[in-house]
């Protein structure tokens, strides 16, 4: 039995840090994993970034509310779902994702949580499990799954490649040439394909 496990930013809904830089005309946080591997780090720099203007979750959740997913992302997941089994593996947290997934017709979704001063201020964050990402497929596998991972940023080529077959979709230039033997794809027409072919669909 197949499970296939996405990424959610860049994959099935817009960057929520690069859209909150847009609002706010910070640049700083235009910053992603797709820039920054080391995950502490990057959330380090945000905080920081967030102190210094002032800015805490409110604010971050006035953005996220007014963001829709990717064009024919709704259409393609929901095309997967009748298919196969999928679920959405994220280095986001639930704070920010209630409104995407509403609008994503509520799939199933493992990510983190935040910690949040009374005034709103995010102090902190609490990662679900450690590597989590390639640790909750290896979770699925125990279980009798076969994975396919999709996403398109540093922390999801080891969940990619730990899986029966995996795609990169809309990455970087650098992040396929730094995964060269990961196939990749931009539009989802063509990542469907690949899925079917993957778990034997004609």
């Amino acid at each position: 039995m197949h499970i296939v496990c996405l990424d959610l930013e860049g994959v099935l809904v817009p960057e929520i840090w690069i859209a909150f830089s847009e609002v706010t005309g910070i640049p700083e946080l235009r910053r992603t994993t797709r820039d920054e591997p080391d995950y502490e780090k990057l959330m380090a720099f945000r905080r920081g970034i967030l102190h210094e203007h002032g800015l805490g979750l409110p604010q971050i959740q006035e953005t996220i509310a007014k963001i829709d997913p990717l064009p024919g992302a709704l259409e393609f997941l929901n095309e997967l779902r009748e298919m196969t089994q999928a679920v959405i593996i994220s280095d986001t947290f639930t704070e920010f994702a209630k409104p995407l997934m509403k609008k994503l017709g509520w799939p199933t979704l493992f990510c983190n949580s935040l910690i949040v001063a009374p005034d709103g201020e995010i102090i902190g964050h609490k990662m679900r499990v450690a590597n989590s990402k390639l640790s909750t497929v290896r979770a699925f596998q125990s279980i009798g799954f076969e994975t396919i991972g999709i996403g398109d940023s540093y922390n999801d080529p080891a969940m990619i490649r730990a899986g029966k077959d995996g795609f990169l979709f809309r990455s970087t230039e650098q992040i396929r040439k730094d995964n060269p033997d990961l196939p990749s794809f931009e539009e989802f027409d063509d990542l469907l394909a690949a899925i079917k072919k993957a778990i034997g669909e004609s």
